[in-house]
């Protein structure tokens, strides 16, 4: 009796592993099959997906133009050119005020720029500066403006021998300029994904009459003395 219960015990344990073999054996199968499937999916949604991406692709051109044609657009807010130029008062590096009225009656230049002694600012004050004899010889001067103080101009042109105006646009209590927000330079910018107010980089050429006779946007400080001084000739040759 103990012998035939031990092979029954034995018969029992073999087909209990033999079952579990085999439903071991049928999981994998299983789980072979549907990743297989699984992965057949991907692959063939995978050429829809390159071909939505190529579409959108050869969609891009149009949105880049469209881009670039915005871009172009005069900024909104500027003085335009043929209007009268607003009034303005401010003081320069020798602690002297400079209005409007002051200056009528002869062409003047007026250039706005974001900072003393900053690497563009720079390079556009000293090409002023070195075309200063011939602004000087067509009778008209050259007025820089930016949010600065009085101490921060007179270090900028000592240290590098301007010899402009240069006229302290200090921000009122409110944070903006007001000699800048009249002429509509005052504008938000961006950097880095950071929006933020400053001056954009802009010039003005004002007629004796007291008339914007020129407006240059988005200047590009190399070669812009020289762009500004053949539109000054041109005016006086009017």
């Amino acid at each position: 009796m103990p012998t035939t219960t031990t092979k029954k015990s034995r018969a029992s344990k073999k087909a209990a592993k033999k079952s579990t073999k085999k439903a071991a054996k049928k999981s994998t199968k299983k789980a072979a099959k549907k990743a297989t499937k699984k992965s057949t999916t991907k692959a063939a949604s995978k050429p829809v997906k390159e071909s939505a991406k190529k579409a959108l692709t050869k969609q891009l051109p149009v949105k880049t133009a469209l881009a670039k044609k915005t871009a172009a657009v005069k900024p909104t807010g500027l003085v335009e050119v043929g209007s009268p130029a607003p009034a303005f008062s401010a003081v320069d590096a020798a602690g002297k005020t400079v209005t409007l009225a002051s200056l009528k009656g002869k062409p003047f230049v007026l250039y706005f720029y974001p900072a003393d002694d900053t690497p563009g600012c720079t390079v556009e004050a000293c090409a002023f500066r070195d075309n200063r004899p011939k602004f000087a010889k067509l009778g008209c001067p050259v007025l820089g403006v930016s949010p600065d103080t009085v101490d921060s101009h007179k270090a900028f042109d000592a240290k590098y021998n301007l010899g402009l105006t240069l006229l302290a646009d200090v921000p009122a209590k409110d944070g903006v300029p007001p000699v800048a927000a009249s002429f509509g330079v005052w504008q938000e910018k961006s950097m880095y994904g950071r929006k933020y107010m400053g001056i954009v980089r802009t010039t003005f050429l004002v007629g004796s009459d007291g008339v914007i006779a020129a407006r240059f946007d988005k200047v590009k400080v190399e070669g812009h003395a020289e762009e500004v001084l053949a539109a000054v000739a041109a005016l006086r040759t009017r």
